[in-house]
């Protein structure tokens, strides 16, 4: 038997080290996949947080401009509607904005306003009627309709809560009220607010399916606003005045509160859309503020 070598490593140990570097090699291999996923995944993260900050960065330009319009305007002045389109950051957006006025406020509309407005969606005029009392007896505490205990009516019917007996909080609480049907609180609710803060509507911006909630106003009053706001140099107090009776829930004052709408194009081809709230505020260092936000960016909207 001839001794092997001095030096020299056998067949066996040449074997092993062989396979232990393979196995070195298949399992760096391994961690460059793994790395090369981590880094797409981490580079498409990284590009989705982007188009996040350019949406929001582009909805809140849109705000501003439309905040500085408004106060920028002469005192009483201020437009009920407008639009305008920007170039910003390789993004277009571009921008609505109309008074809240022309919605109808669930806190502080008169019973007959509200009674006008599910009547308008599909409600029956005797049930139109019952839903406004739930509305009120909703938002307030009182007698509502002859009835003493309004959480009576809740606890009756099996609900397991009582009425908020204060005002909305937000106009989504529609659902909760007693005896309102899903269908008509469905095409109520695009028309209803808590934030015009006011019992009349705008007349000048309001859809004229809000301005069929007016009391003692037909739908040929309806077309006939219509068509008077359409004139090229409109006479909104005319109008008011040629309401008659019915002027009494109108109003041609743009409220503070404005509902901007904002559709945001970005190069990379996603889009997205907010809908945004803010109250115009005078005198204070802040030109306004933010009551509700809702975009399609985190499915909100």
């Amino acid at each position: 038997m001839i001794a092997d070598a001095p030096g020299r490593s056998n067949p066996g140990e040449r074997g092993f080290i062989l396979v232990a570097v393979l196995w070195i090699l298949a399992a760096l291999a391994t961690l460059a996949s793994v790395y090369a996923v981590y880094a797409d995944n981490a580079a498409f993260a990284i590009h989705i947080n982007d188009d996040r900050l350019r949406i929001r960065a582009s909805v809140l330009s849109g705000i501003e401009l439309t905040a500085y319009q408004l106060t920028s305007a002469a005192k009483d002045a201020a437009p009920p509607r407008g639009g305008f389109v920007l170039r910003l950051a390789r993004s277009r957006v571009e921008v609505s904005f109309v008074a809240e006025g022309a919605r109808v406020d669930l806190n502080a509309a008169t019973k007959e306003m509200l009674a006008g407005l599910f009547e308008a969606v599909g409600a029956k005029p005797d049930n139109a009627s019952d839903y406004a009392d739930r509305v009120i007896g909703w938002r307030k505490k009182g007698v509502v309709a002859g009835q003493n205990d309004e959480a009576a009516l809740y606890k009756n019917a099996g609900y397991a809560y009582a009425p908020r007996q204060a005002p909305f909080r937000n106009a989504l609480e529609l659902p909760l009220v007693l005896g309102i049907p899903p269908g008509i609180v469905e095409r109520a609710l695009p028309h209803l607010t808590i934030f015009n803060g006011q019992a009349q509507i705008d007349i000048r911006v309001a859809e004229s399916l809000v301005l069929s909630a007016l009391p003692k106003v037909g739908p040929d009053q309806v077309k006939q606003i219509l068509a008077r706001r359409d004139q090229t140099a409109p006479d909104d107090k005319s109008l008011l005045q040629w309401l008659g009776p019915a002027s009494a829930g109108a109003t041609i004052k743009t409220t503070p509160a404005c509902r901007i709408r904002v559709d945001v194009a970005l190069d990379d081809g996603r889009t997205a859309k907010a809908e945004v709230v803010i109250l115009v505020l005078e005198g204070e260092d802040q030109p306004f503020r933010v009551l509700s936000w809702r975009d399609d960016v985190d499915g909100s909207l």
